[in-house]
């Protein structure tokens, strides 16, 4: 399956975004997802994720109670909704899907992975 992530962009401290992953496939709706980060010189690191259903969500400390990851498996399509974002939250956010959620917080649990999008958080 083919990931295509969106919605990236220029934000003040304290403002929201909501990214897009589309999904080339049905099948999509048979996979967990889940979101990864990528700042400049740091290695990439788990925000979200959420298991094929929707019923079960997971997130990383720094993002509780500010990011909701979703889905919508009638429309192929998974979503981060960000708020309160910080500038630390600058970076290259990627989708990825995979058929297990054991390790989910390592990128090596994924088998698609989508291009990246840029969100920059100024202050």
């Amino acid at each position: 399956v083919q990931l295509q992530a969106f919605g990236g962009g220029l934000v003040q401290a304290g403002g929201s975004l909501r990214l897009s992953c589309a999904a080339s496939e049905r099948t999509f709706s048979t996979y967990n997802m889940a979101w990864f980060h990528q700042a400049p010189g740091k290695e990439r690191e788990f925000v979200a994720a959420i298991n094929w259903s929707g019923r079960d969500t997971y997130y990383a400390d720094s993002v509780k109670g500010r990011f909701t990851i979703s889905r919508d498996n009638a429309k192929n399509t998974g979503y981060l909704q960000m708020n309160s974002l910080k500038p630390e939250d600058t970076a290259v956010y990627y989708c990825a899907a995979g058929t297990t959620l054991v390790g989910f917080t390592q990128p090596k649990t994924y088998n698609y992975w989508g291009q990246g999008t840029q969100v920059t958080v100024s202050s």
